[in-house]
């Protein structure tokens, strides 16, 4: 694919040809990208999302490709060998995206366009972010009128989310279709203005923000609402699996090597994950025993879903639970980490109109300058929310998992290219969360058994992962068995299980990320204890997996056999 546009385009970005030393050619590719990828905010304050853009970017991004194989990479340094693989990484993701239309199916199970609005509240500290959020809520028209487009298509060529993952989904709209624009969440970010602006000034925008939410807001939602109800719902396919979409099979083999960044076939990793079931089953057994309990696996699965000691009583509490471990992991990273961020986090709760159907917890990064990171807990249905899994949550999210690697890879700054910075890799970040559970063993953070084992069914939920997402993917399973699987092999929830069952459904092969990312993780730092012995240094280990950023499996491989070899 070649756009007309490419020679006009190469020539503003003062494109010079393959004259250059290697490190001087990827630079010049590296800008170009980094050019590319940034767009104009003020015209488009929440993106582009039109199928010509789609187009233009898997054209560009073969272009790249072309000129990134022409680089002689035995000349780079480390760091620029690493920059250039996963540049390749991210421009081939980029045209197999565009080749298998995924851009058509912009909705998860949790998650969607309308949704990703959501992520747009945040307190307002500056007049500059004022005038930046209200221009989001005013684009809000064009941005549902772009999707509503894709969607339409999705429906014509097939390629939707199957009908079985919306059932609650009218949670994620009704909750924004109100009477008055002060109950609407999108206000609440302008009930605190910044004290710099003057009470003149202060009515102003709150003015501007009742016309944008009564005018822009609330009806886009109505509009969302009627077309997911009377539109994209009864069009959509009935079929599970990924292989029942348009060249189904080679998109999730696709989907595989991509969130694994390794060559695993389906049946490999469906093989894997059942080995690993079988493994943790037998840990799981031999802590039960310990707690006491009489009686069979299953019966003790069913005491730890209904036993009141297991759950608080009000969010508040929870939230409380999370904040305690959150500080204790936090007085224990010194020993364990050379370098630790600058930008601290907060423990809040999953907002309310996208708890129903959202994960247990999550980390969302920050959005500016002036924010924190956030350790989103859910505290929706807190039957369903037991506290022993808290530690290993709190590890995952927050630290050392997803805040500390999130925040130390922003805070490379100009060692590493400007797209590295906030660059995210599923194996690498959801396999360093996962390593970050084991590693809060280590730390003393599970305090009691039941910790011990919500540690452990935390650990099989993942592994489950492997069988359950390669079994709907590839294997034909159907809801039903996918979600007895769980219950069978973990003390998740009834509705915990459900909703990621749903996840796995509307996300082919992400899930199966976590595991592979963990277990290579912790095989390199096996490697690294036995042939150092006695030098083995954790907080040097750790410096090594985390000071290039983010980095495919492979690399991180070569890196940590590189320190093995040289540990110094």
């Amino acid at each position: 694919m070649r756009s007309i546009l490419y020679p006009i385009f190469f020539l503003l970005l003062g494109y010079t040809g393959f004259s250059q030393n290697a490190s001087a050619q990827l630079d010049s590719i590296i800008k170009k990208y980094e050019d590319y990828r940034a767009y104009d905010r003020s015209e488009h304050p929440l993106g582009l999302y039109k199928k010509e853009v789609y187009k233009k970017s898997a054209e560009f991004s073969e272009e790249l490709l072309a000129e990134l194989d022409g680089i002689k990479t035995s000349e780079l340094s480390e760091s620029e060998k690493i920059s250039a693989a996963l540049l390749e990484y991210d421009l081939r993701h980029t045209v197999k995206s565009y080749e298998f239309k995924s851009y058509l199916n912009p909705l998860l199970s949790d998650a969607g366009f309308h949704l990703s609005l959501n992520y747009h509240i945040r307190d307002l500290n500056t007049y500059s972010q004022v005038k930046n959020y209200l221009n989001k809520l005013n684009a809000i028209p064009a941005y549902v009128d772009q999707h509503f487009v894709l969607l339409r298509e999705g429906l014509e060529t097939g390629i939707t989310q199957p009908l079985v993952i919306f059932e609650g989904y009218e949670n994620t709209y009704d909750s924004q279709i109100v009477d008055n624009y002060q109950d609407s969440y999108f206000y609440a970010p302008f009930e605190n203005l910044p004290s710099s602006l003057s009470e003149k000034q202060k009515d102003s925008v709150q003015k501007a923000a009742q016309l944008a939410i009564e005018n822009n807001v609330i009806p886009q939602f109505k509009r969302i609402k009627t077309f997911f109800e009377t539109e994209y719902f009864p069009g959509t396919r009935k079929a599970l699996g990924a292989s029942d979409l348009p060249n189904g099979n080679e998109y999730y083999d696709y989907l595989l090597e991509y969130y694994t960044t390794m060559d695993m076939s389906a049946e490999e990793v469906h093989q894997l994950g059942l080995s690993e079931v079988e493994r943790i089953n037998s840990e799981m057994k031999k802590v039960m025993a310990e707690t006491g309990f009489e009686g069979s696996f299953s019966e003790f699965f069913e005491f730890l879903r209904t036993d009141e000691q297991f759950y608080a009583k009000t969010p508040e509490e929870l939230l409380m639970i999370a904040r305690d471990i959150a500080k204790r992991i936090d007085a224990k990273l010194p020993a364990y980490f050379t370098k630790l961020p600058r930008r601290p986090y907060g423990v809040a709760e999953v907002p309310a109109a996208i708890a129903p159907k959202y994960t247990t917890g999550r980390y969302v990064g920050p959005s500016n300058e002036t924010d924190p990171g956030y350790y989103w807990v859910n505290t929706y249905d807190l039957p369903s929310r037991p506290t022993y899994v808290l530690p290993s949550l709190t590890a995952h999210e927050a630290v050392p998992g997803h805040h500390l690697q999130g925040s130390l890879n922003r805070e490379l700054g100009d060692s590493i290219p400007r797209f590295r910075r906030n660059y995210y890799i599923s194996a690498f970040g959801e396999g360093w969360g996962l390593y970050s559970e084991f590693l809060a063993d280590e730390m003393g953070i599970y305090r009691t058994p039941y910790e011990v084992f919500g540690k452990l069914t935390y650990e099989q939920w993942r592994a489950c992962r492997l069988v359950v997402d390669t079994g709907i993917h590839a294997k034909g399973w159907t809801r039903d068995q996918a979600v007895d699987f769980m219950k069978n092999n973990t003390a998740l929830s009834i509705h915990e299980i459900n909703t990621e069952v749903d996840r796995y459904i509307s996300w082919p092969g992400q899930a199966v990320s976590y595991k592979i990312g963990e277990l290579k993780i912790r095989e390199l730092r096996k490697k690294a204890e036995e042939a150092l012995g006695a030098d083995f240094d954790i907080r040097k280990f750790h410096e090594v997996i985390l000071e290039e950023g983010v980095v495919t499996l492979p690399i991180l491989e070569k890196r940590v056999m590189d320190y093995i070899t040289n540990p110094s």
